[in-house]
């Protein structure tokens, strides 16, 4: 009877898996820690609030004329802050983004990675059964033979 083979078991010798919190190193330069505070801050509900507030303000005061009104109704002015404030604000959150996705994606093909290492091992103690099954099948084929053949 021929020895059987089959591949070495796989080790596990990759680091174990991380979260991507525990490996980010976090933001390296002014504007990147400026990003990431923007993406963190502006869309809390803090800030919608104080916002809010100063919006509410803003008007009262132009609409009552309280004091010298510097942007009257339809608020020409605020409206250009606002447009200024949200083109800065979305290029800010896209940049932490993009350095958050960057880090994920570099996260990702290290998990696809070992997956894959993983997958292949599978996949060749499975060629390697399918091998001896076919080798066992061949030698009871053999034996039947030969026993049909004393009969």
């Amino acid at each position: 009877m021929r020895k059987l083979e089959f591949p070495e078991p796989f080790k596990h010798d990759h680091p174990p898996v991380q979260e991507l919190g525990d490996i980010d190193p976090g933001p390296s330069s002014q504007g990147e820690k400026f990003a990431d505070w923007v993406y963190r801050n502006l869309g809390s509900w803090r800030f919608i609030l104080a916002q809010s507030i100063l919006v509410a303000v803003w008007v009262l005061l132009n609409v009552t004329a309280y004091m010298q009104a510097w942007d009257p109704y339809p608020f020409i002015f605020m409206n250009l802050i606002f447009s200024l404030q949200s083109a800065y604000t979305a290029s800010l959150i896209l940049m932490s983004q993009n350095r958050q996705d960057r880090l994920k994606a570099h996260n990702d093909y290290l998990m696809n990675l070992r997956a894959e290492e993983e997958s292949k091992a599978v996949l060749d103690n499975f060629a390697a059964q399918n091998r001896a099954l076919e080798e066992m099948y061949r030698e009871l084929l053999a034996l039947k033979s030969k026993m049909e053949k004393a009969e």
